[in-house]
């Protein structure tokens, strides 16, 4: 088993969506932890097929455990921001001589984000997997691919800290139906896996965040994640 606490100024966790407002989830996802897990461990979780446009996810994963608790809840901020893209269709192509190749269509949207993330990940089940991101984070393992990032990837973590046990946390753990209202956030849907080539086999799931902190993890903290 491993015990992660992830620090960092500011993260951002996309959902899917489109439009002049980007949100964020309000914690760290089990897909998003997931994926740092990979860098941190030097395994590549891109797959490319040589014909899709997106980035696909590679088949054959590590399938593990991981629980995810907040030392700290985030605050939620926006900012403005201008996105520079190639539209569908053929709105936007006056622009283009004037852009020089460049993307030429111009909108301005609102991008949320997290600040002063402090979350605690927990993993179990592969213990290969763990001594290997035990050697990437003192510099011992394989290259991997860029920086390890908190969602968008100009958003990097100020420290990775391995820990003998966890520390106090609020952990997140599903919603069920006859849970009582004990938290001060908001419910949230966060993602497990994510299929960009078909959205229908996305997994997602909604959580709770716990009232108070415990150093005990429960039961139920724990996700199942891997491809």
């Amino acid at each position: 088993m491993l015990w992660l606490n992830v620090e960092a100024p500011f993260a951002a966790f996309r959902t899917f969506t489109a439009g002049s407002f980007r949100p964020t989830a309000p914690f760290i996802t089990p897909s998003a932890a997931y994926g740092l897990l990979l860098n941190l461990a030097g395994i590549e979780m891109r797959r490319d097929d040589g014909k899709s446009a997106m980035t696909l996810i590679g088949t054959d994963l590590p399938r593990l455990e991981i629980a995810l608790g907040a030392r700290r809840v985030p605050g939620q901020h926006s900012l403005f921001q201008q996105l520079h893209n190639y539209p569908v269709g053929s709105s936007g192509k006056d622009h283009a001589p004037a852009c020089k190749g460049s993307k030429y269509n111009i909108a301005p949207a609102r991008r949320a984000f997290l600040s002063d993330l402090r979350a605690l990940i927990g993993v179990r089940g592969d213990d290969a997997l763990s001594e290997r991101i035990h050697d990437g984070l003192a510099g011992r393992g394989p290259k991997r691919y860029g920086l390890p990032f908190l969602g968008d990837n100009n958003f990097l973590p100020s420290r990775i800290d391995p820990l003998a046990e966890p520390l106090p946390a609020r952990w997140l753990v599903p919603l069920e139906e006859d849970d009582a209202p004990e938290t001060d956030t908001s419910p949230m849907r966060l993602t497990i896996a994510i299929d960009r080539a078909d959205m229908s086999r996305t997994t997602s799931r909604l959580y709770r965040m716990q009232a108070t902190e415990t150093e005990t993890v429960p039961a139920a903290a724990w996700t199942p994640v891997g491809y």
